[in-house]
């Protein structure tokens, strides 16, 4: 795999790419040319600028929205920050932009990033739903059907006198709840399924299926899925606004916590590996990186309003 791309270097790239937008001139673009060339870092940056383009010399026309256009300062940065973290996750950085420049599709109850929110179905099913998830619902007369576009929910089945089946299914296979509480989050290359109480059968959309039971949970293809595991401790305490870690490491952790927050949180290959305990607000990201300081060896560098964030080693003063 190739070493990771500076920071420092991914967010010159956004700024460029937003600069060259803006009314450049010649000489901007002359100057662009001069910084790609100046660091191997740089080249690969807009490599990843190039693949958000789709060329080099503009934005798609889906991209070109008013705010690109001479933003105030502030809404400049918060662009900038933009362009910067979707370049930082190409390919999946660049879908992600394009679903939330289109908002073409509108689902039946969704959630922003950093919201969560509880409703009660038609049938007293309860359904929660965490940071930017979607669903569509879809009841008949012979099943109750829940379509995860993405995100995350948990559900807490009610009891329906047709005796319909309730079913989740998402772009991986369907889920049948055989009287329970269970979570499902969808993931780019899989779905994971944590069961609390009863029962949860996994029919993959092209593969054998497997049942999960109360305190196991399991992850999914459209091909396969894998065996049960013992459940993790606090998988659903996002319901209550927490993010539970029993030496978890802090790249992973920061890639939760990222959920719920605008903007980037990068993460230094040298603490990576840091293994992480405690419990962490997921509404407030600001005071879980403060915990976070305040507690490990790492420092918070910041850059763009706080739109950027680095995790990296403390340097001893």
């Amino acid at each position: 795999m190739a070493a990771p791309i500076a920071p420092r270097a991914l967010e010159q790239a956004a700024e460029w790419l937003v600069r060259l937008q803006d009314g450049a001139t010649e000489a901007d673009h002359a100057a662009c040319e001069q910084w790609r060339r100046s660091d191997p870092d740089n080249a690969r940056a807009w490599e990843r600028a190039a693949t958000l383009l789709g060329k080099f010399d503009g934005l798609p026309k889906a991209l070109a929205m008013p705010a690109l256009h001479r933003p105030a300062v502030a809404g400049r940065r918060a662009v900038v920050a933009r362009v910067a973290a979707a370049i930082a996750a190409i390919p999946a950085g660049w879908l992600g932009w394009r679903y939330a420049q289109s908002q073409v599709w509108a689902p039946d109850i969704g959630t922003a990033v950093g919201e969560r929110r509880s409703v009660t179905l038609a049938d007293g099913t309860q359904l929660t739903l965490n940071t930017a998830s979607a669903v569509d619902i879809r009841y008949t007369g012979t099943e109750r059907l829940l379509l995860l576009r993405k995100g995350e929910i948990l559900i807490q089945t009610g009891h329906d006198g047709a005796n319909r089946p309730f079913r989740v299914a998402t772009a991986h296979g369907t889920l049948q709840a055989l009287g329970t509480r269970f979570s499902v989050r969808l993931h780019e290359d899989d779905t994971a399924l944590a069961v609390e109480q009863g029962a949860v059968r996994i029919t993959p959309e092209h593969g054998q299926g497997l049942v999960v039971a109360a305190g196991q949970q399991s992850r999914y293809t459209a091909r396969s899925a894998a065996p049960p595991s013992e459940l993790d401790a606090g998988s659903s305490a996002w319901t209550t606004g927490m993010l539970l870690a029993d030496r978890m490491r802090l790249d992973r952790l920061v890639a939760e916590l990222s959920r719920y927050r605008g903007g980037y949180i990068g993460v230094d290959a040298r603490v990576a590996g840091l293994p992480i305990s405690g419990a962490f607000p997921v509404a407030d990201s600001e005071r879980a990186l403060d915990m976070l300081v305040s507690t490990y060896p790492i420092d918070a560098l910041s850059r763009l309003n706080g739109y950027w964030i680095t995790l990296a080693p403390r340097q001893e003063k």
